[in-house]
């Protein structure tokens, strides 16, 4: 099979060959120890690619992380980066003063000048099982737009000017799906962090009221344009997982260590594809070769049966020793 061959079986509970590899290099690795990212990929070749709009364009992204400083995104929101290669924190909210929503407007250039030729002349080129861009985040965008501290508030107090930022927002992003969908690539990938180490960051009926809606539309553009969905999110998400399926998502990245893996698996095998992951907060970075074989066979035992609905990837960050990861790939042969 190849690559794009083995996801699709897998997303489809087809009795993929092997489950489909996919590891996530965060801009540290990428940067400063890329010969040793160079050498997994060449033992354990990866099935899942990434989109470019342009040569270099990830490169570039990640290059924003190369030095400690401070920068502003295209939104208008300055971000600062702490350390060399580790993604910052925003610190400069654009909207911070909502009365500054009045003369806001989202970048409505970086979808309607976007060329996806080059994305389509990679997509054809490559055996792979290739993803969008990241589009679709919603409540990360208010955060990075307001601040958290005013995203709580203004969820909790529901105000016409949050319910005026969000549909902005949310038509941004259906334009950027739209665009996307009409691209080569196979999957759409969308992601918002939802979970704390042990529950959800805001009331389930809350999320299900105000962000379940933004999602299944999302969700129905991306199966109608026969792309699969793809979704990222950090955190205790055990609430909603159910909810997840419901919206139409194809596979979820979840960090599955934070919540209840056997009662997941109970309830959710053979219903959505378990995008990985293993443990990134204890076992990769701590731990050794012998528990993360541990913690693959856990994952495995659960969720691998053979006919798909389980992804081997996992995410590899600045401290974590690459015999780790190594071993992540080589547990699930």
């Amino acid at each position: 099979m190849t690559g794009r061959e083995r996801v699709q079986a897998c997303l489809k509970f087809a009795s993929p060959d092997r489950p489909p590899r996919d590891v996530w290099a965060l801009p540290y690795i990428t940067l400063f120890r890329r010969n040793e990212l160079d050498a997994l990929v060449k033992k354990y070749p990866m099935d899942i690619g990434a989109s470019q709009i342009s040569p270099g364009w990830n490169e570039r992204a990640v290059n924003a992380t190369r030095r400690a400083g401070s920068y502003t995104d295209e939104w208008g929101s300055v971000w600062n980066i702490g350390e060399p290669g580790v993604i910052g924190e925003v610190k400069g909210p654009v909207l911070e003063d909502i009365s500054a929503l009045d003369t806001f407007q989202p970048p409505w250039r970086l979808i309607r000048e976007r060329d996806l030729s080059h994305v389509n002349r990679t997509c054809d080129a490559s055996s792979r099982f290739m993803l969008s861009d990241v589009t679709a985040r919603p409540f990360e965008r208010l955060q990075f737009l307001r601040g958290t501290e005013n995203t709580y508030i203004d969820i909790a107090y529901g105000s016409r000017e949050f319910r005026r930022l969000l549909k902005m927002i949310h038509e941004f992003y259906l334009e950027d799906i739209r665009s996307w969908c009409r691209s080569h690539v196979d999957g759409i990938f969308f992601m918002d962090d939802w979970g704390m180490s042990d529950s959800l960051l805001i009331n389930p009926d809350t999320w299900r009221q105000i962000f379940k809606p933004l999602y299944k539309e999302y969700c129905d553009i991306i199966h109608a344009a026969g792309k699969f969905a793809f979704f990222h999110t950090d955190g205790h998400t055990e609430a909603i997982f159910g909810d997840f399926i419901e919206v139409g998502i194809d596979a979820v990245n979840s960090q599955l260590f934070t919540m209840n893996v056997e009662d997941l698996a109970r309830r959710y095998k053979g219903k959505i594809t378990f995008w990985g992951e293993i443990d990134r907060q204890h076992i990769l970075p701590f731990g050794f070769p012998a528990d993360v074989q541990k913690a693959v066979r856990r994952i495995r035992s659960l969720l691998d049966d053979g006919t798909g609905g389980v992804i081997a990837q996992c995410e590899w960050g600045k401290d974590n020793p690459g015999e780790n990861i190594e071993e992540v790939f080589r547990a699930w042969l």
